[in-house]
C-alpha cells in the first residue's frame, strides 16, 4: 500500500467520482488539502471539472454539487469564485442527501438550512456540509474553556 503524495483539487476529486470512486472518498481526499493549506485553497479550486458527455443522472449531480461546493467554499474563506462554477444551473429536480427525502423532519431542516450556494442549485444537504473538523474542535475547546 503506498501513500497518496498528490493534491487533490475539486478536478481531480470529480474525475475520480466518475471513475467509480465513492463520493464522499474523493470529496473528502478533496478536504483533506483544502482546509489545512489556506495558501493553496485557490489553486485546488480554480480549474473547472470535467463532465464527461452523455453522462448519468447520478453524475450530473455530483458535479453540480462540486460546482456548489467551490462556490460556498469560496465565499466562506473569501476566495475569488472561479467563473466555472456559473456554467452549473440548477438541477431540474431536488436532490436530497442522505435519507432526508423519505424523512418529513429531515427534509423540512435541510430545505430551511441548506447553504444558498447549494439550494439555488437544488441541492439539500443542510448546513453541516464542509465542516472542518479542525476548525470545529477550536469551536469546541473554546466554548468549554468559557463555560
Amino acid at each position: 500500500m503506498s501513500a497518496w503524495t498528490e493534491e487533490q483539487p475539486m478536478r481531480v476529486a470529480f474525475a475520480a467520482i466518475c471513475e467509480g470512486e465513492t463520493p464522499w472518498v474523493a470529496l473528502g481526499n478533496f478536504s483533506n488539502d483544502f482546509f489545512p493549506n489556506e495558501d493553496r485553497r485557490e489553486a485546488l479550486i480554480k480549474d473547472p471539472i470535467e463532465e464527461p458527455q452523455g453522462v448519468s443522472v447520478e453524475l450530473h449531480r455530483w458535479a453540480v454539487f462540486c460546482a456548489a461546493s467551490v462556490e460556498y467554499l469560496c465565499h466562506k474563506y473569501d476566495l475569488t469564485v472561479p467563473d466555472w462554477v456559473y456554467s452549473y444551473p440548477p438541477l431540474e429536480d431536488q436532490w436530497f442527501h442522505s435519507h432526508a427525502e423519505s424523512n418529513p423532519v429531515r427534509r423540512e431542516r435541510y430545505l430551511r438550512t441548506t447553504p444558498p450556494e447549494f439550494a439555488l442549485r437544488n441541492i439539500y444537504c443542510g448546513d453541516r456540509i464542509w465542516q472542518d473538523k479542525h476548525e470545529e474542535a477550536a469551536k469546541l475547546q473554546q466554548r468549554l474553556l468559557s463555560a
